[in-house]
């Protein structure tokens, strides 16, 4: 109770006992990154519009797709319009896609926005606009695509602030011989290029919300005890599934709900101080345990008489309820000293760091290769069903295995559905598509041709 009370003193809510008890054996600490590392407020950095769209047509149809979306980033598209003044459009047949964007139907035309995987299935990611993703990625921005009727109207770009203290709190969980995993479903670029600036361990990027769960698991079996940091809906069952579930104080009620404590602060240096925490009231238990086998291993004899025939030691009654009374005392004052515990940081936690500064918005015309989907050169599509995927790590392998191979346009792996479409542009035979799946280290139960 001392080190619940305690917690709470420093601005953590610890929901049990066992809680408390099972943190201080957590050798894994994994972070989601946006409103965890960062502040969760992105902010538009990038617009980059093709000449023959313009921008004013890109942030329409951007903003008026987002707004039909909770998603940080539409939030922060929508915001970025309002401030330009742009009359945004009604949008019918909205429809989300997890893990790839949002599409729907604009003044009669298909329109869509999203990441690179959902224009690579539209036929619109070329060499052009791989280099100018790759260019934002790098500098730990999120770029996101949108196209208008087959047509790329351009890119944009977002960022998020990291909090000032999350470096030196990632430091701290280092020093204490913890690992920090950060989870993102950004691409691979972006998240290394924040896993750089905030020090992490190990980055998994391009994580789906159904995947966090996955992740955590698939440590667990490592043998490891983990500890997840989140705070918005798609954690909570990740949240639930470790060891320990830390929710940020700030997030969704349902992510609170499912952690195990929570950080009212929002600072991840808490994190560090809950741990340190449990490793105090752990030892704690044990000193009051110590002191309390052996005070009693030495006095019960003593006041039962053991001693008498030989020493001529003996208790009165009244003694002997005093000394039990010491023993008590002690116990009592040695958990109260917790009421002094306070967590140390050896690196520097000062709030200086930078990440406060304002987001500041490039906006340029950029030459991107806008062709129309109808003027495309047929394409022919095959579906190859896989066994033994089972993490992103292995939908990374088969995409790289198969984008590999001469011929191949556009390659779409799916863990949940356990297959791989891969449009291409050349005739391949199916056992070049077979024989790249199976040296990567899987097996394939079929294929079909759409």
């Amino acid at each position: 109770m001392r080190g619940t009370g305690r917690g709470a003193a420093s601005g953590v809510l610890i929901k049990s006992a066992e809680a408390l008890e099972t943190v201080h054996e957590v050798n894994t600490i994994v972070l989601d990154k946006t409103g965890t590392i960062t502040q969760g407020e992105p902010g538009v950095t990038d617009v980059l519009y093709s000449k023959s769209a313009g921008e004013a047509l890109l942030v329409k149809t951007a903003a008026s797709l987002e707004k039909y979306s909770e998603h940080p980033l539409a939030q922060a598209i929508v915001k970025y319009a309002e401030q330009k003044n742009v009359q945004l459009a009604p949008v019918t047949g909205f429809a989300q896609q997890a893990g790839r964007g949002i599409k729907g139907v604009m003044e009669g035309k298909g329109c869509f926005g999203g990441n690179r995987r959902m224009l690579e299935e539209a036929g619109l990611y070329d060499d052009n606009v791989k280099m100018l993703e790759e260019k934002l990625a790098a500098e730990g921005k999120t770029p996101l695509f949108f196209a208008r009727d087959g047509v790329l109207l351009g890119i944009i770009a977002l960022a998020d602030r990291v909090k000032p203290t999350s470096r030196a709190a990632i430091e701290e969980m280092k020093r204490m011989g913890l690992e920090v995993v950060m989870l993102t479903g950004d691409n691979a670029r972006t998240a290394q290029a924040i896993q750089k600036e905030v020090g992490a361990d190990r980055v998994v990027a391009e994580v789906l919300p159904q995947d966090k769960e996955t992740e955590i698991r698939r440590l667990q079996q490592q043998g490891k005890k983990v500890a997840m940091v989140g705070d918005g809906i798609n954690d909570a069952p990740a949240l639930a599934r470790a060891d320990v579930g830390i929710a940020i104080g700030a997030g969704t009620d349902i992510a609170i709900e499912s952690a195990d404590l929570v950080l009212m602060k929002n600072d991840l240096l808490d994190v560090a101080g809950a741990v340190q925490l449990g490793h105090a009231v752990i030892r704690n238990i044990k000193q009051n345990l110590f002191w309390a086998l052996f005070y009693n291993a030495i006095c019960i004899p003593v006041a039962a008489g053991v001693f008498y025939p030989w020493l001529g030691i003996r208790l009165s009654p009244m003694l002997g309820a005093l000394a039990m009374s010491f023993s008590s005392v002690f116990v009592v004052t040695n958990a109260l000293r917790l009421r002094f515990f306070n967590p140390v940081y050896a690196a520097d936690t000062g709030a200086d760091m930078p990440g406060a500064a304002a987001h500041e918005c490039r906006v340029e015309a950029v030459d991107i290769l806008n062709t129309n989907k109808k003027e495309r050169v047929d394409t022919m599509k095959k579906v190859l069903d896989i066994e033994g995927m089972m993490c992103q790590h292995c939908v990374a392998h088969v995409n790289k295995a198969l984008s590999g191979i001469e011929g191949v346009e556009a390659v779409e792996v799916s863990l949940e559905n356990k297959n791989a479409a891969v449009t291409l542009a050349a005739d391949v035979s199916d056992e070049m598509l077979v024989k790249a799946v199976v040296d990567a280290g899987y097996e394939v139960k079929g294929v079909k041709t759409l």
